[in-house]
């Protein structure tokens, strides 16, 4: 079994990516493509680079390419000769009609494997073309857990799912609450409403009310034209929650917490599940003061692996921003994929799949072991953490076993 290394000492080496051209091709075409000759082997990457998702886009495909460099800088795929790899990219603009062509645009054009895509709404259209097309995709950040409802043999997660995280964040909040002598009894959500969103506050709420808890009320909302939150924190406030869970993207959750901020429910915290802003540095500074109030459960990269830390540096020195934990998991998704070229000694795309599926990597995100798939195609190492932000950081709290500090449940709102 062959286990890739991640070495984050990276090189310097330019933007790999390639546009390609359109047209489509039959299944096995991939592997025609990219096995020919002696030339690199193209990964496709999928993120939204454009529309309202755009800086976490970006942010994945930057590690998407640092990833590439260094394989390339490490020698390239050993058991092809040292090949490189290249990676082939695409904008999905946030949209599941665009993500779907774009994947078989990126097949056709020889991808060996796919990565992607942030949506689980564009993931669940990718995954479609990646199955018909027998070619693996690689989920980076991809929440819902319905797209492993359906047998897929090509479909691979490295996050993860929405089940795991939200059950996580339900019993991080009754042992963390207990613990602060104030233990949660009403939780009222506030979820985005596509299968991300949904998936969550299903999947939370029943693991709360499995614990005693009391869920509601339960608030929905479109995240792509949300301008104002102050009604629904308002019906949060009368309905005398004592924590409010959100499970949105960034933009969406900012709001919340100016609403929340303006409003003044009586809450003990807002608790974050699968939340795209509450763990993140640019939350800290678009927040200010409200920021220590916020905990979340999610996945994130290991604050503790001196590999990772040395990764996000390299990102902060060559984009002039902090590295999410988004870019993190595509880091991790592109060396998946390596990894199963390097076990598969071909580039046959079915092959790949199955070198994947042996394969073995070590991560830079937190979980409970090396990234390693089970027969659904799940990560079944990946674990979630919480998180809260802490004198202007973001700090991992909880489990004690991946804790940075201790969770501080006790900050006055």
């Amino acid at each position: 079994m062959i286990v890739r290394r991640l070495i984050a000492v990276l090189g310097a080496g330019s933007l790999l990516a390639t546009a390609g051209c359109g047209g489509s091709a039959p299944s096995g075409a991939a592997g025609d493509a990219a096995g020919s000759g002696d030339g690199p082997v193209r990964i496709g990457a999928l993120h939204p680079v454009s529309g309202s998702m755009a800086v976490d886009g970006l942010q994945m495909r930057r590690g998407a390419q640092l990833a590439v460099e260094q394989i390339n800088d490490s020698g390239g795929i050993a058991s092809l000769g040292g090949r490189e790899v290249r990676l082939a990219t695409a904008d999905t603009q946030g949209k599941p009609e665009i993500g779907q062509s774009e994947a078989q645009r990126l097949i056709s054009d020889g991808a060996v494997g796919l990565i992607g895509t942030y949506q689980s709404s564009v993931s669940s259209n990718v995954a479609v073309v990646a199955e018909r097309n027998e070619v693996p995709f690689v989920m980076d950040v991809t929440a819902s857990d319905e797209i492993f409802q359906h047998g897929y043999r090509y479909s691979f997660r490295v996050q993860p799912g929405s089940a795991k995280i939200s059950e996580s964040a339900a019993e991080y909040l009754e042992q963390v609450s207990e613990q602060a002598g104030k233990p949660a009894e009403r939780v009222a959500v506030l979820h985005e409403h596509t299968d991300f969103g949904t998936g969550a506050a299903d999947a939370f709420e029943t693991a709360a009310e499995k614990l005693g808890m009391e869920v509601g009320p339960r608030i929905s909302y479109d995240a792509t034209t949300a301008s104002d939150f102050t009604s629904q924190i308002t019906q949060v406030k009368a309905s005398g929650a004592d924590v409010l869970v959100v499970a949105g993207y960034y933009g969406d959750s900012l709001l919340i917490a100016q609403a929340v901020d303006a409003v003044k429910p009586d809450l003990d915290a807002v608790w974050g599940v699968s939340n795209g802003a509450y763990d993140q540095p640019k939350f800290v500074s678009d927040a200010g003061e409200l920021g220590d109030r916020y905990f979340s459960t999610n996945y994130h990269f290991d604050a503790q692996n001196p590999e990772t830390r040395r990764l996000r540096e390299e990102y902060r020195q060559r984009f002039g921003a902090p590295m999410r934990t988004g870019a993190v998991l595509s880091y991790d998704a592109v060396q998946a994929i390596a990894a199963g070229v390097e076990e598969a000694g071909s580039t046959d795309p079915a092959a790949v799949r199955n070198g994947i599926a042996r394969a073995e990597i070590d991560p830079l995100t937190v979980g409970d072991g090396p990234v390693r798939f089970g027969p659904d195609g799940e990560n079944v190492n990946s674990a979630a953490v919480l998180m809260q932000i802490q004198n202007g950081r973001v700090k991992q709290v909880y489990p004690p076993e991946k804790a940075e500090s201790d969770p501080d449940y006790s900050v006055a709102w």
